[in-house]
Order: C-alpha cells, then sequence, then structure tokens
C-alpha cells in the first residue's frame, strides 16, 4: 500500500469526487476505478458523485453504486446549478485531509490520481494535472490553447495547463480561498486564488482520452461567450481591483467544511 507523503505520518484521509451531468455511460467505470485506487492508497477514503440535474440514466447508475460500494456518497442536485455549483458542492461535502477530482466523463483516467498523491509531498498543497496529448477535436484543441495562452497572460498564472480538471489537494486550502464562480471559470477562479495565496503547486502529465459518452457541454458560441464575459469579470476582481476577502473572513469559506462528526446531508 502506498504511503503518505508526508514521511512516517500516518496515512492521510482521501476524498474523491466527481462532478457528474449526463455521465450515465462513463460515470459507473468512473466509481470502480476511483473505488478501487483510493483503497490500495489509503484505508481513510471515501468517493462522492455530486449529479448536477441530469435528465439520462446518471441517477439511476448511481443508486445502484450507491448499494454495492459503502464508500460511495451520491449528492443530487434538483435542477442543474453549473460546472462551479456542482464542484463547490463537492468541495463542502468532503471530509478528508486530501482531497481528489476529476470530470465523470472519463476522458481521464481515475486510477491516474495515484501519479498526483505520490507527488504530494510536504513541501506541495496542490498537485495539477497537465494533459500529455489532447483527444478532441481540432476546433475544441484550438479553442482549448486559445483559452490557456489568454488566460495564462491575462492572470499571470504559472502553470502548464489551467484547465486540467485532474487535481489533488490538501482541504486545508479552503481555510484561505473561497470560491464563488457557478460555471466553469470556477477552476481558474481556484488557480488564481491557490496561487495568490502563495499554496505550493506541482504538476504531474496525465493522460487525455476521447469521449465516449455524451457531448461537452461547452463548445457553442453562446457559452463561449458567456465564458469569455464571466473570465473578464474575474479579471476585474481579481487582477485590476485585487479583490481579497476581508481579514475577518479569511478564515472561512464560501465552501464550508464540514464537521467531522457527521456526513454533511
Amino acid at each position: 500500500m502506498t504511503r503518505h507523503p508526508e514521511s512516517s505520518a500516518p496515512l492521510a484521509g482521501l476524498s474523491v469526487f466527481f462532478p457528474a451531468y449526463n455521465d450515465g455511460g462513463t460515470i459507473a467505470s468512473m466509481i470502480v476505478a476511483a473505488v478501487t485506487t483510493a483503497r490500495e492508497l489509503t484505508s481513510d477514503h471515501e468517493v462522492i458523485v455530486v449529479n448536477d440535474g441530469s435528465t439520462d440514466s446518471t441517477r439511476d447508475v448511481l443508486e445502484e453504486l450507491a448499494r454495492l460500494y459503502p464508500t460511495l456518497r451520491v449528492i443530487h442536485h434538483p435542477q442543474n446549478a453549473g460546472y462551479g455549483g456542482a464542484l463547490q458542492t463537492g468541495f463542502a461535502a468532503a471530509t478528508k485531509d486530501v482531497i481528489f477530482y476529476t470530470d465523470g466523463d472519463a476522458q481521464y483516467d481515475a486510477r491516474e490520481m495515484r501519479l498526483l498523491w505520490e507527488r504530494l509531498t510536504p513541501d506541495v498543497d496542490l498537485v495539477n494535472g497537465y494533459k500529455i496529448s489532447r483527444s478532441d477535436s481540432l476546433h475544441r484543441i484550438v479553442i482549448g490553447r486559445l483559452y490557456h495562452n489568454c488566460v495564462k497572460m491575462l492572470f499571470g498564472l504559472r502553470l502548464r495547463d489551467v484547465d486540467c480538471d485532474f487535481r489533488l489537494m490538501r482541504r486545508r486550502i479552503f481555510e484561505r480561498v473561497t470560491l464563488e464562480k457557478s460555471s466553469g471559470v470556477i477552476c481558474l477562479e481556484l488557480m488564481k486564488k491557490v496561487q495568490d495565496a502563495g499554496f505550493r503547486v506541482a504538476e504531474v502529465p496525465v493522460h487525455h482520452y476521447h469521449r465516449a459518452y455524451g457531448t461537452s457541454q461547452f463548445f457553442n458560441v453562446r457559452r463561449i461567450l458567456r465564458t469569455a464575459a464571466d473570465v473578464f469579470k474575474l479579471w476585474l476582481a481579481l487582477v485590476w481591483r485585487r479583490e481579497r476577502p476581508p481579514a475577518s473572513e479569511c478564515s472561512e469559506s464560501s465552501v464550508p467544511l464540514p464537521s467531522r462528526a457527521k456526513d454533511p446531508e
């Protein structure tokens, strides 16, 4: 069994979670891979899925898997709350000291969380994956590269891959980082605030796979324009105005840290 990255320390607890929206064809394989891998890393683990108002078979698949895997918790949003809303719910529900998340669409291999776990040494607070090669259509690759280069320059980010949603982080980050966005821009918000707060980030190459089920919810003109507007608003707040939470709020987060005495509802 892999030891906790901090040498001579007891095994860390691990929360694994997936935001899922209409991922009925892939979420089962993601959960099986997550449960198997988490067991190898630590005996203290949980797997959480945030079903963000799916309209396909996602709910039925999750309810069946919850009966098979005692460490699986499923949270259903009655309506779609957006990618950021699903992430905020997942971060709030996580109860362990280390949190891993990736999407439920199986474009990343959940088993590769082991690579991030091994890189989470005592001098690292967050491990960010970066895609070895992006397995998408040409227009998605082009748009993705434009987005990455633009936001990296605008926000002064020191990352190989801003939009790789394959991350492992210490839960204590949310004692100082407050997340507010309900859209996919939350990932940009997270990494900018983590960097500005002085947390230490490492990066690890991971594989990216072709989408085998469903369609992307992002790549249409209306959503791209909405994302551009959201990025601009975030830039005004974090770069131009350099907004930060008041001192009295620095120890609190809009992503509440739940009590260990009981699971969040």
